[in-house]
């Protein structure tokens, strides 16, 4: 028997922003779809725009398990975990030890597979950088539908995600950045209006 797939069910009862006032709670199987979904679409954009050979269904998958640990450790709000560089390190040894416990969780017939999603350390660089930036682009839509939404909490967070993605720039995320997040801080019936040529 394995209780890998019930572990990972219970990411929906870890909220993220603990710390932070939310007009809408969201727990981490949320996260986790969303930043699959834009992974999937910055690795597409890189493919098709850039030049890039990335294969954006694995990446995809690698953005749904990216905070799959955090079943085991909790969700560590951002100013914690990167309070300092030595809890930085030790916290990503505690994450790396999540994910070999999970791993271990799973069938021994089936273990080589799932290394390859839940390892960090069998993902390119440049798989591990997607993920990052789509992680990073979706903590600050998070920020921008909260804003959006008058919740002035999410200011400096929205500020300091600014800074992240600067660092984390890519011309995909830039794309990204023009063609679909100004439509996060607009209305339903904003959203729903047909634009016409």
């Amino acid at each position: 028997m394995s209780h890998f797939f019930a572990h990972l069910s219970r990411l929906k009862l870890i909220t993220r922003w603990p710390l932070m006032r939310n007009l809408l709670t969201e727990n981490v199987a949320e996260h986790s779809l969303q930043v699959a979904f834009v992974a999937h679409a910055l690795s597409v954009i890189k493919n098709r725009k850039f030049g890039g050979q990335l294969n954006a269904e694995r990446v995809a998958v690698l953005a749904m398990y990216h905070d799959a640990s955090e079943v085991l450790t909790g969700d560590m709000p951002t100013p914690i975990k990167y309070y300092n560089p030595q809890i930085a390190v030790e916290y990503k040894k505690i994450e790396q030890l999540a994910q070999q416990t999970l791993l271990q969780m799973i069938p021994e017939e089936l273990q080589a597979d799932f290394q390859l999603i839940l390892d960090e350390q069998c993902c390119s660089e440049e798989e591990r950088a997607i993920v990052k930036q789509a992680d990073a682009l979706c903590a600050y839509l998070k920020c921008i539908e909260e804003l959006s939404a008058g919740n002035n909490e999410f200011q400096l967070a929205k500020n300091r995600l600014e800074k992240t993605l600067e660092q984390r720039h890519s011309p995909e995320m830039d794309y990204f950045m023009t063609v679909f997040v100004p439509s996060f801080s607009l209305s339903l019936d904003e959203i729903s209006v047909e634009t016409k040529d």
